[in-house]
C-alpha cells in the first residue's frame, strides 16, 4: 500500500529517496513526496499528486541534504491532491512526518487542534502527527514522537525528521511494516524490502509497538508507553535475496516475468520437502510432531483476495486427503464475528507479504484466545511469520506485480504438502501418498507447457477483452479456480467478472447469459464432467460464448464445433492437484486482455500490493 523510504548518511538524500520511491511504485499510490534536512537544519519539502516521475520534475535542482524521508500515498483521508500528499509538516515547518496506516481518532484530534488555533493544511489523518510532535515538551525527538503516539489510536508505520534534531530519523510501527536497513556509515528506512535491496540486505524488522532512532552510525530500538521509553534489543540480520529479482530485466512487465517464473518457483517450494520412501512430506517449520498433527480435528484457513481463494483450494484438498473438516474464510471478517477458537483446530494464515493487516489481526485474535496458528507466507521475517507458532515459507522469490501469480502457485503447493502430511498421519495410504508425490514432481514441467501456449491464449484473451462482463464457472474443486480467475480479470482489466458455481447458474444467473456475455468454464475430467458439460449446453443454447478450460479427451459434444466456443486443454495430473493447472491459463488470459486494452497489469488502479489498512 503506501510506501515509506528514509536515508541518513554521507550521500545526498534526494536522489536515493527518489530511487527508493520508484521501487515502491508496485505497492499502489496516487501521490508522492519527500522532505530533506539541509545544512543548517533547514527542512525542505517537495510533494505532488501523480507518479514518482512527476515528483522528480518538481524537485529543485538544489535540494541538498543528507537526511530525508519520502512517501508514496494511497488515498484514505482526502482525495489525491498536492496538499494531501506526504510528508506533512507542522505550522512552523520544523517537523515532517510520513505515515502508512489509519488513525482512528483523527477527526477528534483534528477538531482539538483546530479549537486550539492550529490551521490544518490538509484533509489527512497524518497531519495531526506532525502537529502533536511539534507541540510536545519532551527534550528528545524520541520522547516527542512517543508523546504523539500516546495520543493516537489506530495503525501506523511512520518516519519523522525534525530540524532541531538533524542527526536522526525516528521511526515507529503498529500494524504497518517498517524495516531498518544497515549500511556502511549510512542507514536506510523502508516499508518494503524492495526499496532497500540495492543498497543493503542487512535489515531489522520492527515489531508492533516498537520505535527506533536511526542515525548514520546505527539504530536503537524502544518500546513506548505514555510514561517512558524502554530499550529493546534487536539485531539486524542478512536476508537471502537477490537484488536482481526486483528488476524487470528483459520482460515487458513484472507480472509477465512472474508468470513465467512459476515452474522454477514450484520447484523451490517442493525442494527437500517430499519423502518418496514413506509417501509423505517434511514440514519441520510447522513445529508439530505426528502426535500433534493427528490430534487436529479441524483446519481453518484465513486469507484475503487470492490468498483466500487458494485457501479454498487448500481446504478442499485437506478434506479429501486427511478426511478432517476444513474450510477457508476471509480474514478481513474473521475477528469481527467474535469467533470461537477451538483448541483442536489448526488455523492457517495465508499471505504473500506476511504483512496483510486483516490477516495479521486475525492471527493476533487467534493467539489472544489461545489457538494454534501457522503461516503460509513468502517474506521471511514478516509480521505474520513472526506472530505464528510455525509455518511454511513459500520460496516464491520477490513478487512485485499487484496481481499474484507465482505466490499463488506456491501457496497451492504448500497446501498440497500440508494436506499430504495430515493425510499420512491418518488414513491416507502410502500408495496414495506416492501417487500425489509423483504428481507434484511433474507439475513444474506441466505448468511450463501451459505457459508455452502464450500466443494461443493471447488470441482468446483479445476476444474476452471486448466484453464488458464475463462469467467464470466451476464446481467443487473448480469453483475456487473460477473465483481466482474472475479476480484476476477484475483487478487488471477492469471488466466486470463474476464467479459462480456451475450448478447455480440455473438458479438465477442464467438470466444474464447472452451473446455479449462470455463464460469461462472450468471442466476438469473428474466425477462431475458430464454435469459440467450439460451446463455448457445450457449456456450455448442461449448464445453465450464459451471458453472451456478442460483436459484432453473430454468430450464436449457438438460444442467443440460451435463458433462461439474456444477450448483450452491443460495437462492432466492427479485430481487433487489439477486445480492449479486450471488456474495458470486464467492468469495468462487476464494478462493479455489487460495488455490488449492498453492497461498496466503491474499497477492496477485503486489497488495495492500489500494491503496494510483495514
Amino acid at each position: 500500500m503506501c510506501g515509506i523510504v528514509g536515508y541518513i548518511g554521507t550521500q545526498q538524500a534526494a536522489p536515493l529517496l527518489l530511487e527508493g520511491l520508484g521501487r515502491l511504485e508496485h505497492r499502489g499510490y496516487d501521490s508522492a513526496g519527500m522532505a530533506v534536512l539541509g545544512t543548517g537544519g533547514a527542512l525542505r519539502v517537495a510533494k505532488r499528486s501523480g507518479r514518482v516521475r512527476d515528483l522528480a520534475e518538481e524537485v529543485p535542482a538544489r535540494f541538498g541534504g543528507k537526511v530525508g524521508i519520502g512517501h508514496t500515498r494511497w488515498a484514505t483521508h482526502g482525495p489525491a491532491t498536492d496538499h494531501n500528499a506526504h510528508p506533512h509538516t507542522d505550522v512552523a515547518g520544523r517537523v515532517a512526518v510520513v505515515h502508512n496506516g489509519i488513525l482512528d481518532n483523527a477527526s477528534a484530534l483534528r477538531a482539538m487542534l483546530a479549537d486550539e488555533g492550529v490551521e490544518l493544511a490538509s484533509d489527512t489523518d497524518t497531519e495531526v502527527l506532525a502537529h502533536l510532535v511539534a507541540r510536545s515538551g519532551a527534550d528528545t525527538l524520541e520522547g516527542r514522537v512517543a508523546d504523539a503516539l500516546g495520543a493516537v489510536e489506530g495503525t501506523y508505520g511512520l518516519a519523522v525528521v525534525h530540524a532541531d534534531f538533524p542527526d536522526r530519523i525516528v521511526v515507529a510501527r503498529n500494524g504497518s511494516p517498517l524495516i531498518v536497513g544497515v549500511g556502511d556509515k549510512e542507514m536506510h528506512v523502508a516499508s518494503d524490502l524492495a526499496a532497500l535491496v540495492r543498497y543493503t540486505t542487512t535489515v531489522a524488522y520492527l515489531d508492533d509497538g516498537e520505535m527506533a532512532t536511526v542515525t548514520a552510525q546505527g539504530f536503537t530500538t524502544y518500546r513506548h508507553d505514555t510514561a517512558q521509553l524502554h530499550r529493546t534489543h534487536r539485531d539486524a540480520a542478512r536476508v537471502d535475496v537477490d537484488p536482481a529479482a526486483y528488476e524487470i530485466g528483459e520482460h515487458e512487465s513484472f507480472m509477465h516475468a512472474e508468470m513465467l517464473e512459476q515452474p522454477r518457483a514450484a520447484e523451490r517450494v517442493l525442494r527437500g520437502r517430499l519423502d518418496e520412501r514413506f509417501g509423505t512430506s517434511h514440514l519441520g517449520g510447522l513445529n508439530l510432531d505426528a502426535r500433534e498433527l493427528r490430534a487436529i480435528r479441524r483446519v481453518k484457513i484465513l486469507g484475503c483476495g487470492s490468498a483466500y481463494y487458494v485457501g479454498q483450494m487448500g481446504a478442499s484438498m485437506i478434506e479429501e486427503l486427511a478426511r478432517i473438516p476444513a474450510d477457508a474464510e476471509a480474514a478481513s471478517e474473521f475477528r469481527y464475528r467474535d469467533p470461537v477458537i477451538e483448541p483442536d483446530t489448526l488455523y492457517v494464515a495465508v499471505s504473500q507479504s506476511g504483512e496483510t493487516i486483516d490477516t495479521l489481526l486475525a492471527v493476533q485474535e487467534i493467539r489472544r484466545k489461545g489457538g494454534r496458528v501457522v503461516g503460509l507466507v513468502n517474506v521471511v521475517g514478516s509480521a505474520i511469520a513472526r506472530e505464528c507458532d510455525g509455518g511454511i515459507y513459500l520460496h516464491a522469490g520477490p513478487e512485485v506485480a499487484v496481481a499474484s501469480t507465482k505466490a499463488l502457485t506456491t501457496m497451492f503447493l504448500a497446501f498440497s504438502l500440508l494436506a499430504l502430511q495430515l493425510g499420512r498421519v491418518r488414513d491416507l495410504s502410502i500408495a496414495d501418498g506416492k501417487r500425489l508425490i509423483a504428481g507434484l514432481q511433474q507439475l513444474p514441467e506441466q505448468i511450463q507447457s501451459v505457459l508455452d501456449r502464450d500466443d494461443e491464449l493471447a488470441k482468446v484473451a483479445e476476444r474476452l477483452a471486448a466484453s464488458d462482463s464475463l462469467f467464470f464457472i466451476g464446481r467443487v474443486r473448480g469453483f475456487p479456480v473460477a473465483r481466482e480467475g474472475a479476480q484476476k480479470f477484475k483487478e487488471i482489466t477492469y471488466r466486470h467478472a463474476e464467479a459462480y458455481q456451475t450448478s447455480e447458474l440455473k438458479h438465477g444467473p442464467l438470466a444474464l447469459i447472452s451473446e455479449d456475455v462470455p463464460t469461462v468454464a472450468l471442466v476438469p475430467d473428474d466425477e462431475l464432467v458430464e454435469r459440467n458439460v450439460a451446463a455448457l449446453h445450457e449456456i450455448a443454447a442461449r448464445r453465450g460464448p464459451l471458453v472451456v478450460v478442460t483436459h484432453e479427451g473430454v468430450d464436449l459434444g457438438d460444442l467443440s464445433a460451435a463458433p462461439g466456443t474456444h477450448r483450452i486443454d491443460v495437462p492432466r495430473n492427479e485430481r487433487e492437484i489439477d486445480p492449479i493447472l486450471l488456474t495458470i491459463p486464467l492468469q495468462v488470459l487476464a494478462y493479455h486482455a489487460a495488455k490488449h486494452l492498453g492497461l498496466d497489469a503491474d499497477k492496477p488502479r485503486n489497488l495495492a500490493k500489500s494491503v496494510t489498512v483495514e
